[in-house]
């Protein structure tokens, strides 16, 4: 029986889930993005009016504003896009219990052997309508028998359409698209086909796939089986995929690190986080990577480095993440961002091997404080219990510490 999927995507999401609540901006040139006073200033999504104009996802509001001088910028409530794609996912499972989200606002669909929906094209209108009609946004929706094309069927046309894409107009209709346009077709593989002389779908679907394996490796080939619409990956359900390999959160705060004090206070913020965040996962980590970014430069650096034992709690992953930072800068040299992030995660109830060293009351204590101030926060808000000396971005003080401080 040949697979009929479904990929569907919220036309301009988090736009279209602000204008829900301000109608009055409807038709106009409107995007949301960052807070440009807190460096966090780029364009997060954005309307068609807006699109029509140039403005792209990823633009700093500056450029943007330079091609469209009317564009209306608001802050993003990502609360609202959690509750909003919530309600779509509950919406796709009236049609199958195969559904695999990709992102906030994407969702694969398999309906195969679904009887009340044997027609793809009848199924991907019905999910138009309800989306609409119940939540009050509009999806461009998919329609193949591989996930790589139907993606790319819910990218084709836009907003508020429905593509099918099958085995007899698939050459036609994706051939000749840029190969930009592939699934995991970023920005590096583009270049690295380029140089190739491969610019299309159907120019890669042509390529020789040892050429490929030996320029790109298994992503390659990857790339080549989506052309040629041999993607046979399957539609995984919700609650089996795979699991979490990495936590971590990485900020630019509204002002340049210039001295130990600036990093701790972010440090801090961001093991609060991460620790929590973990915590809630059921997991701990044994690697411990701490990414800093040059103010003049503005390139990444990172540094890693393997723990003992696993560990879920925020003092210890705050003192070696210090302690990383401490082998990988040395000042003078202002910060534009701080990023820290955690690996090789294993079950928090997984059995551990003692030592002779390690206090474990002491531990347990740790956790357990940890334990109460994720109830707190959770039950009252994220920041209503915080430690002493931690500082989120929008918090840091604006006036920069002297060199004398360091």
């Amino acid at each position: 029986m040949e697979r009929v999927i479904l990929h569907s995507d919220i036309n301009s999401c988090y736009v279209s889930i602000e204008l829900l609540t301000r109608p009055e901006l409807r038709g106009l040139p409107v995007a949301v993005g960052g807070d440009e006073e807190a460096r966090h200033g780029i364009i997060l999504a954005k309307s068609q009016e807006a699109k029509r104009c140039g403005v792209k996802t990823g633009m700093v509001l500056w450029q943007a504003r330079q091609l469209c001088p009317e564009l209306i910028v608001l802050r993003p409530h990502y609360d609202k896009y959690e509750a909003v794609s919530h309600a779509a996912r509950a919406i796709y499972a009236d049609f199958t219990d195969r559904q695999e989200p990709f992102g906030l606002d994407e969702s694969w669909l398999d309906i195969t052997g679904c009887h009340a929906w044997k027609d793809g094209y009848l199924a991907a209108q019905e999910v138009r309508r309800r989306i609409r009609s119940e939540l009050g946004v509009t999806v461009s929706v998919g329609v193949s028998w591989n996930k790589a094309f139907a993606k790319l069927g819910s990218d084709y046309r836009k907003p508020d359409a429905v593509t099918v894409l099958g085995k007899d107009n698939f050459r036609e209709v994706v051939w000749p698209l840029p190969v930009g346009a592939l699934l995991f077709a970023g920005p590096a593989s583009v270049r690295t086909l380029g140089a190739m002389g491969v610019r299309t779908i159907g120019q890669l679907a042509a390529a020789d796939p040892e050429m490929l394996r030996l320029r790109m490796g298994k992503g390659g080939l990857t790339l080549y089986r989506y052309a040629n619409g041999w993607d046979d990956s399957p539609v995984r359900r919700f609650d089996c995929l795979p699991p979490v390999k990495s936590i971590g959160n990485s900020t630019t705060p509204p002002r340049d690190l210039v001295c130990d004090a600036d990093v701790r206070a972010v440090m801090l913020a961001l093991a609060e986080e991460v620790g929590a965040r973990l915590r809630g996962a059921g997991m701990r980590t044994r690697l411990i990577e701490v990414a800093v970014r040059d103010g003049e430069t503005l390139h990444w650096t990172e540094h890693q480095a393997a723990l003992s034992r696993p560990t879920d709690v925020t003092k210890e992953l705050y003192e070696r993440a210090m302690s990383l930072f401490r082998e990988l800068h040395r000042w003078p040299g202002a910060l534009r961002g701080l990023g820290l992030r955690t690996g090789v995660l294993s079950p928090a109830d997984a059995p551990e091997q003692t030592d002779l060293f390690t206090d474990y009351r002491r531990l347990d204590r740790l956790r357990s404080l940890d334990r109460a101030v994720d109830g707190l926060c959770a039950r009252y808000g994220a920041r209503t219990v915080r430690r002493l000396g931690a500082a989120l971005p929008e918090d840091m003080p604006r006036e920069k510490c002297s060199f004398a401080d360091r």
